[in-house]
């Protein structure tokens, strides 16, 4: 049984016992999360939702917090004499789906 969730402004497959990472969501490691924006589940019965499946939600885990690794923005105009340099790094939680309810 599998279902597609949307968080973020992203759209991810999940199935039980998964390991995701996804944007940055609030909670500290340990804590419980509810994706409720559920398009697509599978199972006995396929639920297909306009855009959102009612009453269907998925259960996490937040596993760890943190920041990929950096990335560097460089801005170049050639015969202008302009350049700028910039790091990145993006936040994310890795949580652990554990239950899909539909």
């Amino acid at each position: 049984m599998y279902a597609i969730i949307e968080t973020g402004g992203k759209q991810i497959k999940v199935e039980e016992g998964q390991e995701i990472y996804v944007e940055k969501l609030a909670g500290e490691a340990g804590d419980t999360v509810t994706f409720d924006k559920v398009l697509f589940v599978s199972g006995d019965e396929v639920k297909v939702g306009t855009p959102f499946v009612e009453g269907a939600s998925v259960s996490a885990k937040v596993e760890k917090q943190g920041r990929q690794k950096k990335i560097t923005v460089y801005k170049f105009k050639p015969k202008k004499n302009y350049h700028r340099k910039q790091g990145h790094r993006q936040p994310y939680t890795k949580v652990t789906i554990e239950k899909i309810n539909a």
